[in-house]
């Protein structure tokens, strides 16, 4: 396509999508829970398919030399798959947020004022690799009634399209509008300067993708965007944790996947516990092929690279962990907020009052006590599956679900009461 032809070509998706968006904010919903089943259906009868499509993507990866983290995150297994259907389903189980009424109370004039949720509109998704966002954002969408507007990266050309034919075939199975979930078909970049530009069609932008991806969507969008610019969570084993349960989570938080926003990229541990935990960690990372680069003391306790000041607050996406010896909770809370993203961090401790703390004092999204960072999910936290997850203060925070994919408006239920001069 030409530029010109682009230009025209995403406004009429952006006008199909904003007709197809009344439709969807008016739809019942069972016939949003049947589009998601059949979805679902069609993807247990193309699994073949699905598969021969995404190897063709891998192969095309690998001769392009994409890293082995990104490799992992285009790639479908039968498990992946078998987990898109499974999110499907808990989707359509979920309730429906649509339309539901709080805050309702009496004013002295005797009219009633609440709080009506509805959908956001039509929603634009840019991602990089992971063919199951495809799935996830469209089930979230389709649930919270918006449309949808899906640009994929090219690296997943073939899998995204196979995605698309059985979202289509949901949507078909319901009779609700096909345009409410739409895959931009060009690979030209061009699409995705007209995707967050057009106010007039998109009501919000979601990015998906590396820091470098979502910086650009920022800076250049015309439209209000929900993202995170990446995950450098941390891991905070206390003075006073349980060995066995410091063990696992610092290592699962780690070593789970590595190309994962919510992966751990700097363990810190207290002094007090430092000399006994950090000789098996590192064996165990070593085992995994981790690089660790530690601070001075760490280096005096296990054998690692000097850690760098950049190490601090890089997200890694790789086997890399930076390690720090801390002095107490407070330092840790401090290195933290200071070198932190923001997204998901977890303290390992049996003392209540230090964990309260850490709950009340990190400025993270996610907070955890005694639990891997790797639980900060959409779908581990029971919202079905997740469109993304959000760094931002406003308008949601933490795994976007369907409540986040909703607004509310002011209603108003009176019996003919008038205001008096």
């Amino acid at each position: 396509m030409t530029t010109n032809n682009i230009a025209d070509y995403m406004a009429q998706v952006g006008q199909r999508a904003r007709k197809a968006s009344s439709l969807m904010a008016a739809s019942e919903t069972a016939k949003k829970n049947q589009a998601l089943l059949a979805t679902a259906d069609a993807i247990i009868a193309a699994k073949s398919t699905l598969m021969a499509a995404n190897q063709k993507d891998l192969l095309n990866g690998k001769e392009k030399g994409l890293s082995d983290a990104m490799l992992d995150r285009l790639e479908l297994t039968p498990a992946r798959l078998d987990t898109m259907i499974e999110s499907l389903s808990q989707v359509a189980a979920l309730a429906d947020p649509v339309g539901n009424i709080t805050d309702l109370d009496y004013r002295p004039s005797g009219i009633q004022v609440g709080k009506m949720r509805v959908p956001l509109g039509v929603i634009g998704i840019i991602y990089e690799s992971r063919p199951n966002v495809t799935i996830e954002a469209a089930s979230l969408c389709l649930k919270s009634g918006n449309a949808v507007i899906l640009r994929g990266g090219s690296e997943a050309l073939h899998s995204n399209q196979a995605l698309a034919a059985c979202i289509q075939a949901g949507l078909k199975a319901s009779g609700l509008p096909e345009d409410a979930v739409q895959v931009v078909e060009t690979k030209d970049r061009e699409a995705v300067h007209h995707l967050i530009t057009m106010p007039q069609y998109v009501d919000v932008i979601v990015p998906r993708g590396g820091k470098g991806l979502i910086e650009r969507i920022s800076n250049s969008a015309k439209v209000p965007v929900i993202k995170h610019l990446d995950g450098n969570c941390h891991v905070y084993i206390d003075s006073e944790a349980d060995t066995n349960k410091a063990l696992n989570i610092a290592f699962n938080a780690k070593t789970r996947r590595y190309g994962v926003c919510n992966a751990m990229e700097t363990l810190l541990v207290d002094q007090a516990c430092a000399q006994a935990l950090l000789p098996e960690l590192a064996q165990r990372y070593q085992e995994k092929g981790v690089e660790l680069r530690g601070c001075e003391q760490t280096q005096a306790i296990i054998d690692c690279t000097p850690a760098t000041d950049e190490d601090w607050s890089t997200e890694y996406i790789a086997p890399i962990l930076a390690v720090k010896v801390v002095a107490d909770l407070d330092q840790a809370i401090a290195h933290i907020n200071q070198y932190g993203s923001h997204h998901t961090d977890s303290i390992v401790t049996e003392n209540y009052t230090k964990g309260r703390r850490f709950l009340r004092e990190v400025d993270s999204a996610s907070v955890m006590i005694n639990a891997s960072t790797s639980f900060a999910d959409g779908f581990e936290y029971g919202l079905g599956a997740e469109i993304g997850i959000s760094t931002d203060k406003i308008h949601v925070r933490g795994p976007v679900g369907l409540v986040g994919l909703t607004s509310q408006k002011y209603i108003v239920l009176g019996d003919g009461q008038i205001r008096e001069p």
